[in-house]
């Protein structure tokens, strides 16, 4: 297919290459319908320096050696993203993959969009324009063969980093047409290659990034060191609703390598010239702390729920027909509540940044998930413009959400401030797992209306949440497929801070809703899988009201798992499917449990993704599987408990996460379809606890509804 590219021209600029010098191709990240690749002039290294002074948005270069370099400006939080998209500019640009060098660019919003970790969009956002800048790139240098050997372009092919003349068997490399590519002027149009034809899009290619991680190469946040820096720890509040009313630092002062001891906002740090010099002058400080806000317990919150769920009135989200009337003549009310407790996000790398506050500006470095979030947070505080903020990314040893804020940068900003040093602020896991911010405490109140035939004609859905705003996506499956429908949410306010947690609100809501419905499908005496795909049908034929989910994408991956696990069809194992559909890809689940020595055994999970075009065959099926591991694991152990606003839980000696013997085997497979990419980082993990829920009440007859699994007594009771 061709492209055209007239509109976006003034995105781009050409300069005459410098003798010897590389070719050099920047592409648009700003402009939604893709780019073209620039020209500028410089010699293009590996380490990319010659083109720090142009004015780009983002960049391919091919050195005169034929190195091929590209600046991912994406942050890296384990999602492979530093591997993706090369492997897509690489496969239009016919590269030798060997050739192909990456390297994390540092935050810059004049040459960049969207440089965030964080609703599984990094891919979609790109793909076209990844795609246009290698094609570009290759059309340049078959044309620079083309006036090279004095033959027509059509006469010219491309593999692996080189144009072939066919009918003479002449090459030439792509480092030794650079230069003269340089020299011509951008093609209007570019051809994509067609997906059959695709060589790198589709395998599975290594992580870029696996040598240096294997070899202990400084790529994350905590390996980052600055000669002269000085370390930090923060005492924060000992619970939500605290605030400090008085400390005394005189023997944390006097201990060894301690430099300062500051206060700012609600908290105290201690600075000194090692991590554990601060952590045991930490442990010295006497603080008072005084209530500022009420501080909460579980037990409260449990109340909370019975009254938000009990009251006349709630945010409508949704209402299609008339639910009143639909539930009145109904032969039979199915009503079930779900419930899953507040969760940290528990990355193995604990919250860590550097900064040095200086009169000209700030420097920032360090493992975030929204670095234009953490400079404009950073240029506030400080009352400067935003420019005068740098950020430089590392690697993040995991982050589910937690590093979208920006809470620990700033407290880095405001002790490097305060001491007027460089600073590196550490957190422990302790703090990390105290300190906030959640996933929200939820609980769920559903209802289903069936007529006589056992069909859906009625649902309810009320979601009350703490600190959970909307805990509801009421344009989700069934929405759309029942005529009589109400989805409402009412919400507490609570000193316990939040935040977005890995597949936002469908963590816990597709659990709840896919369990629900297989109780629902039991009640009307029907297949839970065929119960589905009937909704499904009916959304197709008779929709009520907007549908926002693909229904043709929906049923595909439901009969792509049924079909691979052989639903239905095995008599040694316990059955539970899920399907759900969450950042714009849809995923379908079977869980298989088998009972051992009376008590039941999560074996098996397959897995059918329809996330459109798969980028990386390898990362692709390991972002599936840890979605899955990480679902299962935070539905069966994952626990977070509150007394007096303080965390019952501080450490992994009392949070319990799935372990590796726990692990099932996982299987999965993609539907191809040949549609854009769709998100991936998030979408397997919200189906995964309703399959595995479902499973459990096949083999044991026992309704697990409230999360973790494992300390419900439908499941100590098994024997």
């Amino acid at each position: 297919m061709k492209n055209g590219t007239n509109q976006s021209r003034r995105n781009f600029f050409r300069q005459a290459a410098t003798a010897g010098g590389g070719l050099v191709l920047g592409f648009n990240w700003l402009e939604t319908s893709g780019s073209v690749p620039s020209i500028v002039n410089g010699t293009a290294s590996v380490a990319g320096t010659a083109a720090d002074a142009f004015d780009f948005n983002s960049y391919l270069s091919i050195s005169p050696k034929g190195i091929i370099t590209i600046f991912s400006p994406n942050p890296e939080v384990g999602q492979g993203i530093k591997t993706a998209f090369p492997i897509i500019v690489a496969e239009d640009l016919d590269a030798d993959w060997k050739a192909v060098k990456v390297l994390q660019a540092p935050l810059d919003t004049i040459k960049f969009q969207r440089q965030v970790a964080g609703g599984s969009g990094s891919i979609p956002h790109s793909w076209k324009r990844l795609r246009e800048a290698g094609a570009t790139a290759r059309q340049m240098l078959m044309q620079a063969a083309a006036s090279r050997l004095n033959v027509p372009v059509a006469e010219l092919t491309t593999q692996k980093g080189v144009v072939v003349h066919t009918p003479t068997g002449r090459k030439l490399t792509y480092g030794e047409l650079a230069a003269d590519a340089a020299k011509l002027p951008i093609p209007a149009d570019v051809k994509l290659k067609d997906q059959k034809d695709f060589k790198l899009i589709g395998q599975s290619i290594k992580n870029v990034d696996n040598l240096p991680i294997i070899t202990g190469k400084p790529l994350f946040g905590l390996d980052f060191y600055r000669e002269g820096m000085l370390f930090a720890m923060v005492q924060r509040p000992v619970a939500f609703g605290l605030k400090l009313k008085s400390v005394d630092a005189a023997t944390a002062k006097a201990m060894p390598g301690i430099v300062d001891v500051v206060t700012f906002k609600n908290s105290v740090a201690v600075v000194g010239k090692s991590t554990w010099q601060v952590k045991k002058a930490r442990e010295a400080l006497k603080i008072e702390w005084e209530k500022e806000a009420g501080t909460e317990s579980t037990a409260d919150h449990n109340k909370l729920f019975a009254q938000l769920l009990g009251q006349p009135d709630a945010t409508v989200r949704r209402k299609d027909g008339n639910v009143e009337e639909a539930f009145r003549n109904a032969a039979k009310v199915v009503k079930s509540e779900y419930q899953c407790p507040f969760l940290p996000h528990s990355p193995l790398e604990p919250m860590n940044f550097f900064a040095h506050v200086r009169a000209d500006g700030a420097e920032l470095v360090g493992p975030t998930q929204t670095p234009e979030l953490a400079r404009n947070e950073t240029a506030k505080l400080l009352g400067i413009p935003p420019e005068k903020v740098t950020v430089e990314m590392t690697r993040m040893g995991g982050g589910f959400g937690r590093r979208l804020k920006a809470d620990f940068v700033l407290e880095a900003v405001e002790v490097s401030r305060l001491v007027k040093a460089p600073v590196k602020l550490i957190w422990t896991r302790e703090d990390d797992m105290t300190g906030g911010s959640y996933r929200p405490a939820v609980r769920y109140r559903f209802e289903a209306a069936l007529d006589v035939q056992g069909n859906m004609i009625g649902y309810k859905l009320r979601g009350a949440g703490i600190n959970a705003g909307n805990s509801t996506r009421e344009n989700n499956f069934p929405s759309g497929a029942v005529d009589h429908l109400l989805i409402d949410s009412a919400d507490h306010k609570s000193p316990i801070t939040t935040g977005p947690w890995r597949a936002p609100v469908t963590n816990f809501l597709a659990c709840a809703e896919q369990s629900f419905l297989d109780e629902v499908a039991f009640a009307a005496g029907k297949d839970p899988v065929q119960f589905r795909l009937e909704l499904l049908d009916k959304a197709k034929k008779a929709p009520v009201g907007e549908i926002k989910y693909d229904i043709d994408r929906m049923k595909g991956v439901i009969r792509l798992a049924a079909e691979k696990s052989g639903w239905g069809r095995k008599k040694e194992v316990a059955q539970g499917f899920s399907v759900y559909f969450s950042h714009a890809s849809y995923v379908a689940q079977v869980a298989e449990v088998a009972m051992q020595k009376g008590k039941p055994v999560v074996r098996k999970i397959y897995a059918a993704a329809d996330c459109g075009v798969v980028v990386n065959q390898s990362g692709a099926r390991q972002q599936v599987m840890g979605g899955i591991v990480d679902g299962m694991g935070h539905a069966m152990y994952g626990n977070l408990t509150f007394r007096d606003g303080a965390p019952e839980q501080t450490n992994f000696n009392s949070y319990r996460m799935i372990r590796i013997n726990e692990i099932p085997q996982v299987e999965v497979h993609f539907v191809d379809n040949g549609i854009e990419p769709t998100g991936l980082g998030e979408p397997a993990l919200p189906p995964t606890g309703a399959a595995v829920a479902n499973a459990l009440f096949k083999a044991t007859g026992k309704r697990l509804r409230n999360q973790p699994f494992a300390e419900q007594e439908e499941l100590k009771g098994v024997s």
